[in-house]
């Protein structure tokens, strides 16, 4: 069974990957300009993506005995990705998505050291995937910003 530690860090990831998908939700919402229709589904896919990967988050850190955190109030304590303030340029919300992905391959990355150091095999499958599917998520958003 996991320690505590990694219940903590996996309630910190879901907080963070909610936070993420409400931000891409927001975007997709709210994204004008030229690039409009491609941006516009872009982010559809992506939050839909998130909403995904939040429910497997949420069901592996009950499958490790915790209750899963699940209220905005728990998720502005515990995310380490923030919620942007007024309106963004599309570039510009493409940046800050780029950054909060990379943010959270980094902890996800640690995270997975814990994981593996403790033998927890199963939280250390939904990691690997997760920085699998963000990398990816990453370099099309990179790659949208013509940054490799």
């Amino acid at each position: 069974m996991a320690h505590t530690n990694i219940i903590g860090d996996m309630g910190k990831l879901l907080a963070s990957t909610y936070t993420l998908y409400l931000k891409t939700q927001n975007f997709h919402w709210n994204v004008t300009g030229p690039f409009f229709q491609t941006l516009h589904l872009m982010f559809e896919e992506q939050y839909t993506a998130l909403a995904l990967a939040n429910d497997g988050i949420a069901e592996r850190i009950r499958a490790l005995g915790a209750p899963a955190p699940a209220t905005y109030a728990e998720y502005s304590q515990l995310s380490i990705i923030t919620e942007p303030q007024g309106k963004q340029s599309a570039e510009r919300m493409v940046e800050m998505l780029l950054q909060d992905h990379e943010k959270i391959i980094s902890f996800t990355k640690k995270l997975l050291i814990k994981a593996t150091d403790q033998g927890d095999e199963g939280t250390a499958d939904i990691l690997t995937t997760r920085i699998s599917d963000q990398e990816k998520t990453a370099w099309m958003l990179r790659s949208f910003l013509d940054k490799g």
